[in-house]
């Protein structure tokens, strides 16, 4: 453990951070399919339009699968760890009851609609003000001597709302968000894994990783249900937050560069498509089209499935330079590669095994 960096190898920390991993997988992943099924009987589907790439109704409740997920794993790791939780309580809270409520928010906007986007902009502020109230916020210095508070907080927000909207855009193609999700997350985990101090954010990332695997497994092409935008808002945001627990310090370009590394396919997809709109006079966040990086790769006669993974690998790179930037031992870097792209190897191949030994009937039956 030493040698990868593991901070407090001896300790029951690292066991908890394992545990809470597999369980948040098997649980998201068991859990799917009875959302599956409930959810197109009682109608909670994406219908085809002339945006979307498929072709028959599909379920968009997978995010309650995710929330489920996180949560037990959060509290198995509780039980059998109360101690390492306890020294953390306050964090994990905070990040987890801002994560429900935009769960709550994203699902009554996926199911219902109606939603107006300001008033969703609004609850995304509350949610990273109440993360700076709980001591969770990003601490701007220059030359040593912090900057005003007001500005660090606006900064905290900022970064909070940014990320959780560009995790939600840029779930447009199956597979995308989930693979991204869960890269980034194994990638901070492995990074807060270093510092005791980040203690919260590994345990956190653990869950979000292993949720967005289970998810994986049943979203890699065809997918067989989408995360929705409470999915997508809640890893988001979870991510967004574990990325500055531990009383992160921005004091230089490289430092603040590190971080958002970290998130290059969402951070580049969303900044392209904002300029891009913004130039050609329309509404960046109101104006739907198809000018994400997805779109671009399929227009390039990439698949689906190729662009997703095109996507995972520029993720992947990302973070392991972020990591680097961030100081992290190379042993540690290419054993997170290495294990994240394992990970992803073996859930891509039971989907395709899957998807070849019982071939998915019509996605409209919903006792398949």
């Amino acid at each position: 453990m030493n040698s990868i960096g593991v901070a407090d190898p001896h300790g029951r920390g690292w066991l908890s951070v394992v545990l809470t991993f597999m369980f948040a997988w098997i649980v998201t992943y068991l859990f799917i399919p009875k959302v599956r099924t409930f959810a197109l009987k009682v109608g909670w589907a994406d219908e085809p339009n002339a945006r979307r790439l498929h072709q028959e109704p599909r379920p968009n409740a997978g995010g309650l699968a995710i929330y489920t997920g996180v949560m037990a794993a959060i509290i198995l790791a509780g039980c059998l760890a109360p101690i390492v939780l306890a020294k953390v309580q306050v964090s994990v809270l905070a990040i987890l009851l801002g994560g429900s409520v935009l769960v709550l928010v994203g699902f009554i906007d996926d199911q219902f609609g109606g939603l107006p986007a300001l008033f969703r902009l609004l609850v995304q502020v509350l949610t990273a003000l109440l993360l700076v109230v709980c001591g969770i916020q990003i601490h701007l210095v220059y030359f040593g001597a912090p900057i005003d508070g007001i500005i660090s907080v606006a900064f905290t927000v900022l970064w909070i709302v940014g990320i959780t909207n560009a995790v939600n855009l840029m779930d447009g193609i199956d597979g995308l968000a989930g693979g991204v999700s869960f890269i980034t997350a194994m990638s901070l985990l492995a990074a807060s894994a270093q510092f005791e101090a980040r203690a919260a954010a590994t345990l956190i990332c653990a869950g979000a990783g292993g949720a967005a695997l289970g998810f994986l497994r049943h979203n890699y092409h065809p997918s067989r249900i989408f995360m929705g935008d409470a999915g997508a808002y809640f890893l988001g945001y979870v991510l967004a937050a574990t990325s500055i627990l531990g009383n992160v310090k921005m004091t230089t370009l490289t430092s603040l560069l590190g971080t958002i590394v970290f998130f290059i396919v969402p951070v580049v997809d969303t900044s392209q498509v904002i300029v891009k709109r913004l130039l050609s006079g329309t509404n960046p966040m109101s104006t739907p089209g198809k000018d994400h990086l997805h779109h671009r790769l399929l227009a390039q006669g990439f698949s689906q499935r190729h662009s997703a993974v095109i996507l995972w690998g520029v993720t992947l790179a990302g973070g392991m330079i972020a990591m680097r930037m961030q100081g992290i031992r190379q042993t540690a870097i290419v054993v997170t590669a290495i294990g994240i792209a394992l990970l992803l190897v073996m859930t891509v191949w039971l989907r395709l095994r899957a998807i070849v030994d019982a071939p998915d009937k019509p996605i409209s039956n919903p006792d398949e």
